[in-house]
C-alpha cells in the first residue's frame, strides 16, 4: 500500500493536534526543552490524580473532548482516575478503551483498541492510569460496540507534557 493523501492528511492532523496541546501553556514557547526558552523543569510539584470528568465521573452523555480541553495541561506521570458505577438494574455497564492511532479514535473502532478496564474496576476509588509516556492517549467508552464513544460522548484525548516553571 501506498502513501495515499488520507494518510498525509491523518498525519498532518496529527501532528499539528500534539503541537496545539503542547503549546497549550500561557508564554510556554515551544517548549520541547531544546532551550527555545528560559524554562527548567518543576522539581517542586508531584504528579496529580485526576478525575476524568470531575464531579460528572465517567458516564453517558458528558461530552469528555471538552472536559479534557478545559482541564488541560495534563503532565507526565499524572494519573487518570476513571470513576463508574459497576453494572446494575439501574446503570449501564461502562469501561475504559486506549486506541493505538488517532484514525481508531476518530471512528471509535473498537476492534483496534485495547481494554485497559472492564465494567466493574471503575467502582470505588476507581480505575487509574499513569500518563507515563510522551504520547498522544485516545481513550473511550467501548460498551455496546462503541455506541457510548460515537454516540455519548464518552472519549477524549490527552498528550502529557513536561512540567515546567519560571
Amino acid at each position: 500500500m501506498g502513501f495515499t493523501y488520507a494518510k498525509g492528511l491523518i498525519l498532518v492532523v496529527a501532528a499539528a493536534s500534539m503541537l496545539g496541546v503542547s503549546m497549550a501553556n500561557k508564554d510556554w514557547g515551544w517548549g520541547w526543552g531544546w532551550g527555545f526558552n528560559n524554562h527548567t523543569l518543576n522539581q517542586t510539584e508531584g504528579p496529580n490524580n485526576i478525575i476524568v470528568g470531575g464531579s460528572e465521573n465517567w458516564r453517558f452523555g458528558f461530552n469528555y473532548s471538552e472536559w479534557a480541553w478545559q482541564n488541560k495541561p495534563f503532565y507526565f506521570n499524572d494519573t487518570l482516575v476513571f470513576k463508574y458505577e459497576p453494572p446494575s438494574n439501574t446503570t449501564f455497564p461502562h469501561s475504559v478503551y486506549l486506541f493505538p492511532d488517532l484514525w481508531s479514535y476518530l471512528n471509535c473502532d473498537i476492534k483496534r483498541a485495547k481494554k485497559i478496564a472492564n465494567a466493574t474496576q471503575g467502582g470505588g476509588d476507581g480505575f487509574k492510569l499513569v500518563l507515563n509516556r510522551w504520547r498522544p492517549y485516545y481513550f473511550a467508552c467501548g460498551e455496546r460496540n462503541g455506541f457510548h464513544c460515537k454516540v455519548g460522548g464518552m472519549r477524549f484525548m490527552v498528550v502529557p507534557q513536561f512540567p515546567w516553571r519560571n
